[in-house]
């Protein structure tokens, strides 16, 4: 028989598939033959090796003597012929006429119609793959391949007897391992290195002398920045070598180990980068639109463009001609012009930049300016990257960012900074991209910044706008008039569009009704000439000329804080219908003193947002009109959020024991939209709280925290949940209210779990119960002993533990709350699992999803799955463990617990190991480590450390050590009992 590794030239390209085909048939895993979808009865053993056999054959006729050596080798029976002729005969009558032929005594399958054979697919998407790679179009390589490798159901020829298949089945078997290597180089090659150390710690356990594998686990650990654990790699296999086949690793491996040693730059970044746009590597267009009437400034654009020349390759002042990473920073008064201008030589500069270009408003002007690491995490989105990929950190964001741009031409215009210590992290740091900064403060200490000052504009240029704006017709005749308007506004470019776009609008004015407007001091506020001063006279301009209505839209939305406000939020601030609102403010888009963020979103400039709330404090008739606003837009938010926690968690009575709201917010009817709206609206929601806590609007602030706490269990918005949270509970106990500080200290006491700070968790937990008892609050005592608990577990005081947990279940059970009595019993649950009472921890999580199964599919069901998952697997019922597990992480994904995910994948991989799977315990262990897990550097140390018994005991063991290592330095900073286990396993004598 013909030993290749066998091809089917009767089948077409892969786009076949999508005709429709009489038979099909599968080789890539147990034989089978299919009529459509119905399963054809393909017979014994022997005659699916008959049928593999002449599948296999390329439609050429195999001879009888061929087929019996193939069935049975050496060894065949006396009636081997009359059995082949047997099996054809029966085969023939379940297939289609003529497609299985008697020919020269022999046999032939024929006339197979197209995609007809698995492997045939197989083989064409893998050609269709290596023609795209040979291309460079690396995206299309890997999605062709995925495709093929798809193909494969376990073992090919799964079952067949006979030399002949089992010839096959390695043959097979070694192509789809090449297939997979040349995949998995390619994701490296593509920058996907975190991904891959999962996948491939797998392939080595379960592949361990396969050398290629051990390469490519090798380069991903080191370009994720796992130095140690590479070299570990190396190490492990080196010995196994040793051991197992008495030789040295091949030149290649022992070259990639001596360049990891030295560090060499090379390996850092991929050597061939993707040369196709993919749904990895997007080319984001980010500029703001440029304006049409863009005038003047030709000396800032020329200086400007020829330092983006020196980025980009086309000369500049990059001394030895190579390309730098150029940084301008344009400073200046509110007003002057700097978004415009950079904004403009940004559009003029993009063909320089073919890999895109990138923008955000710091918010440097305002009270809270935009974080960089919720920056970064935009601009990691932007480039193509998962949310599941992003980093926490704000190094590592920074970090990835930066590799992410390496390679590329990509502009970045970063608008409206606070400080140099903002944007730093925020530069791409490569050759090739560059940086313009706009900001009021001069940026001296941004090293190797280009520095320009922008000042008004001249007396031509600004008359020149104006004339732009207004239309040559109308100016020309009234020069003097004109003269004299740009001249009250200071020759400020932001206070001339205004003031131009008014006359444009109003076709019966003349230039002199305007400029006599302007002359009026009164209106014009003197501060014009001057500073910030100057942008609030430009404000006053298109202020004093707005209806009333669109006015105190302007002043009272200016009121509250966060990034942005959404359509819903403005109309319960102004107390009107949502299609007025809309209305109002978009007329106040048209006059500039709003931006339309996005399709029903909003912003002001900051300092408008500051003119705004001037004239609030100035114009409002009745005093207490900014309290009411801000009042309505707080209930609007709480009775919103609660909804949202009633759809997360049916059967939570929390809802009932919140502050009562006077106005309505909006109402959901399933997750998805509910969670979107948390999501989007999780800034402002918590602008909110903070505005809120320090005035007569504190127990509605500190009960929209508590219904809001998804921003912070799911790691969504953890920090900035954090520091609302503390700020609330300073409000409170300022405040002297025990019921908003016992509540306010619950939420922090979670935020603090989530992050495994079981020590402070554990002194706000306290103050939490102390405080609820003061004022006989229920709802947050009952959560304050569930959380005692949870600290006990944690503190390895499982007694006490056991205690808090009984009272708290006694309190949800009192007050009918019967998804807090089920959230406590599988903590319970978890509290007798550490005691060794192992059937009963079973029993209790089985009860707790008893309560919970009548209320349809809430999130905390996924706590209880986890926890009988947990309690099953010490009872080393692993599969019925595993299944637990994966209804957990079903759920957990649909509503975006993030870090519970890790933590479900950490627990998967204790039942894999316990049940003595170490590789796909590995395999998992790396996925919680990529995701992050609940609970912090403790969780991480122990995600490590069972990561590194997974190692151990697939031979891995110097990488094991560096895991442990890790985790031991994780132990150590915290202080935590942990690292006792860690330093024994540590130990020459456990190692060995």
């Amino acid at each position: 028989m013909d030993d290749r590794v066998p091809r089917v030239p009767e089948q077409r390209r892969p786009g076949s598939l999508r005709e429709p085909v009489t038979l099909r048939f599968d080789v890539l895993g147990p034989v089978r033959a299919r009529r459509g979808d119905e399963p054809l009865a393909t017979g014994s053993p022997q005659q699916r090796a008959l049928l593999a056999a002449l599948l296999l054959r390329e439609g050429r006729t195999a001879t009888a003597a061929e087929l019996i050596d193939a069935l049975w080798g050496e060894e065949s029976p006396s009636q081997a012929l009359a059995a082949v002729r047997t099996y054809a005969s029966r085969l023939r009558k379940v297939l289609d006429p003529g497609v299985l032929v008697s020919e020269s005594g022999g046999y032939a399958v024929r006339g197979l119609g197209e995609g007809s054979l698995d492997l045939a697919v197989a083989q064409e998407w893998a050609a269709e793959a290596e023609k795209a790679k040979a291309t460079g179009a690396l995206g299309r390589a890997r999605e062709l391949l995925n495709r093929a490798l798809g193909l494969w159901d376990g073992e090919a020829l799964a079952g067949v007897p006979g030399p002949y298949a089992e010839a096959q089945r390695v043959r097979l078997e070694e192509w789809r391992l090449g297939l997979l290597e040349s995949r998995l180089d390619m994701d490296l090659e593509q920058g996907c290195h975190a991904e891959a150390v999962s996948e491939l710690t797998a392939l080595t356990a379960a592949y361990p002398l396969r050398e290629r594998l051990r390469e490519l686990l090798m380069l991903a650990l080191y370009r994720s920045g796992r130095q140690a654990e590479a070299l570990a790699v190396y190490a492990d296999t080196r010995r196994l070598l040793a051991e197992e086949l008495g030789v040295d690793p091949r030149a290649g491996l022992r070259e990639l180990q001596q360049r990891i040693l030295r560090a060499d730059p090379d390996l850092a970044e991929p050597s061939a980068p993707q040369t196709e746009p993919s749904a990895a590597a997007v080319r984001p267009a980010q500029l703001p639109a440029t304006v049409p009437d863009f005038t003047g400034r030709s000396s800032f654009v020329a200086e400007l463009s020829k330092v983006l020349a020196g980025a980009s390759g086309d000369g500049g002042d990059s001394g030895d001609g190579g390309r730098v990473m150029a940084v301008s920073a344009l400073a200046g008064i509110g007003g002057v012009g700097k978004t415009t201008l950079a904004v403009h030589v940004a559009h003029q500069a993009r063909p320089a930049f073919p890999d895109g270009q990138l923008y955000v408003d710091l918010q440097g002007a305002g009270s809270r300016s935009a974080e960089p690491e919720t920056v970064l995490g935009a601009f990691l989105r932007a480039l193509g990257t998962a949310d599941s990929a992003i980093p926490d950190t704000l190094e590592e964001r920074a970090a990835l960012y930066r590799s992410m741009l390496d390679g590329r031409r990509v502009l970045v215009l970063l608008d409206n900074a606070k400080d140099a210590a903002q944007v730093r992290p925020l530069l791409p740091g490569t050759e090739g991209c560059a940086a313009l900064v706009t900001s009021r403060v001069r940026m001296v200490d941004l090293a190797g910044a280009h520095l320009v000052d922008l000042d008004v504009m001249s007396p031509e240029e600004a008359l020149a706008l104006f004339t732009k704006i207004v239309g040559e017709e109308r100016v020309a005749s009234e020069r003097k008039a004109a003269l004299d308007v740009v001249a009250a506004c200071g020759f400020l470019p932001l206070a001339i569009r205004i003031a131009a776009s008014r006359l444009a609008a109003r076709r019966t004015w003349t230039v002199s009704v305007l400029a006599a407007k302007l002359a009026d001091e009164r209106r014009r506020l003197d501060e014009l000439q001057a500073g910030d001063l100057a942008v609030k006279a430009t404000f006053e301009l298109g202020y004093g000329q707005l209806e009333p209505a669109q006015a105190r839209a302007f002043r009272l939305l200016g009121l509250a804080d966060g990034p942005d406000m959404s359509l819903a939020a403005a109309a319960a601030v102004l107390d009107l219908p949502p299609e007025e609102t809309e209305d109002l403010l978009e007329s106040l888009v048209d006059t500039s003193l709003l931006e339309s963020a996005a399709p029903g979103r909003y912003r002001f400039h900051d300092l408008v947002r500051l003119y705004a709330r001037a004239c609030a404090e100035r114009d409002e008739s009745w005093p207490g009109e900014r309290g009411a606003a801000m009042s309505r837009v707080l209930d609007f938010y709480l009775a919103t959020a609660a909804g949202v926690y009633a759809i997360e968690r049916p059967g939570d009575r929390l809802v009932e024991h919140l502050e009562p709201t006077e106005h309505e917010g909006l109402a959901f009817t399933e997750g998805t939209a509910a969670l979107d709206w948390l999501y989007t609206e999780g800034e402002s929601l918590l602008a909110c709280v903070r505005q809120s806590a320090a005035t007569d609007r504190l127990r509605r602030a500190v009960d929209l925290l508590w219904a809001a706490k998804d921003l912070a269990e799911s790691g969504a918005n953890s920090r900035q949940y954090e520091a609302t949270a503390v700020l609330a509970c300073a409000a409170a106990q300022a405040a002297g209210d025990s019921r908003a500080e016992g509540r306010a200290r619950t939420t922090l006491t979670n935020v603090l779990l989530v992050s495994g700070r079981i020590r402070q968790a554990a002194d706000e937990a306290q103050l939490a119960m102390d405080r609820a008892a003061e004022a006989q609050d229920v709802a947050a005592g009952s959560w304050a002993a569930n959380d005692r608990g949870l600290i006990s577990l944690h503190q390895r005081r499982y007694e006490e533990g056991k205690f808090f947990f009984d009272q708290a279940i006694r309190d949800f059970g009192a007050a009918g709350n019967r998804a807090g009595e089920a959230t406590t019993l599988f903590n319970l649950s978890r509290a007798h699992l550490a005691l060794d009472n192992v059937t009963k921890a079973v029993d209790i999580a089985h009860h707790g999803l008893s309560l919970l199964a009548e209320l349809g599919r809430t999130m905390r069901l996924a706590n209880g799955h986890y926890a009988l998952g947990m309690a099953l697997t010490k009872a080393d019922r692993h599969a019925e463990a595993l299944e637990q597990f994966r209804e957990a992480l079903t759920i957990f994904n649909d509503h975006r617990q993030r870090l519970w995910e890790g933590a479900t994948h950490f627990r998967i991989a204790e039942a894999h190991l316990a049940a003595r799977r170490p590789p796909q315990a590995a395999q998992h262990a790396e996925q919680a480590l990529a995701m992050g897990c609940i609970g912090g550097d403790r969780m991480r140390g122990n995600v490590l450390t069972l990561l590194g018994r997974a190692l151990s005991a697939v031979g891995q063991v110097d990488r094991a050590r560096a895991c442990w290592r890790e985790a031991l330095k994780l132990y150590e900073d915290n202080g935590l009992s942990e690292a006792n286990e860690v330093r024994a396993l540590l130990r020459p004598a456990a190692a060995a």
